[in-house]
């Protein structure tokens, strides 16, 4: 045991574990003494991860309300599956405001004329599907709602194990941006800055769906795909990460058409 606890990730892993825990009695608590909730401000995007958040927000006893941003990108098929699992989950408020990055460009996801990748994951490199400070400007604003609303957390789908290489996406971004949410607020002045949250930050994308089914999570309403098509393209990096989980999880009626013909010929090359 002395030997497990010498080791910094485990500390870390135990020391989260015994925050969450700590929280949810607290929320148990206060819910049994009739006590209002804690808030938390989720940012909900309409994707599995940031639904998952969302879920596990509500199961560790917070009041959740939900911020979404039109930030132009390609289309609105997200933003509409964020309104829809708002709904499913009952989250209110829901804010979802504009915020448009897309007029200077700069990614796949904001500018037209950049193709979606489709060729895969590609390690060590930053798709073109990486659209420069969207996190740190969502981040911010979501201190600024959580603020005004009291809110004590504010719980982010960010992932850093199967992320497509977003330097946002990283534990020690999120540490500086605490580090900034502390300083940055009146809150923060007096002790009391918002926690940032990431539940899902160590989860690979297979612990995420398995997670996202505990949960409840309605995974067949989220929108992942970065193409705004009737339907999801499974060919993107987003699809074809989610696609490869949702199989890996037994699954497979939720990942899509694309996605299951390129498992099943992957599995005819192993053979």
């Amino acid at each position: 045991m002395a030997n497990e606890l010498a080791d910094p990730q485990v500390r870390r892993d135990s020391l989260a574990v015994s925050l969450a825990q700590s929280e949810l009695l607290q929320s148990e608590s206060a819910q049994a003494s009739g006590a209002a909730r804690p808030k938390a401000v989720v940012l909900l995007s309409g994707g599995l991860d940031s639904a998952t958040a969302a879920a596990q927000a509500i199961a560790d006893g917070y009041e959740v309300l939900a911020l979404s941003l039109r930030y132009g990108q390609r289309h609105e098929r997200e933003l509409q599956a964020a309104q829809t699992i708002a709904r499913t989950l009952d989250i209110r408020p829901h804010f979802i405001v504009d915020v448009n990055l897309g007029q200077w460009g700069g990614s796949a996801l904001t500018d037209l004329n950049k193709p979606i990748p489709s060729n895969g994951v590609q390690p060590g490199i930053v798709p073109a599907t990486y659209v420069p400070g969207r996190n740190t400007v969502f981040i911010a604003l979501a201190l600024s709602l959580a603020e005004v609303q009291d809110a004590v957390a504010i719980y982010l789908g960010i992932n850093a194990v199967d992320y497509s290489g977003y330097p946002d996406c990283r534990p020690e971004y999120l540490a500086a941006y605490q580090t900034l949410a502390t300083l940055s607020s009146k809150v923060g002045l007096d002790g009391q800055a918002p926690r940032l949250i990431a539940p899902l930050l160590d989860d690979s994308k297979l612990d995420i769906v398995r997670r996202a089914l505990a949960l409840g999570v309605p995974i067949a309403e989220t929108w992942s795909c970065y193409q705004g098509d009737r339907e999801p393209c499974g060919l993107c990096d987003s699809c074809r990460i989610r696609d490869k989980a949702l199989i890996e999880a037994g699954c497979p009626e939720l990942a899509t058409p694309m996605g299951r013909q390129l498992h099943e010929s992957e599995q005819v090359q192993r053979l």
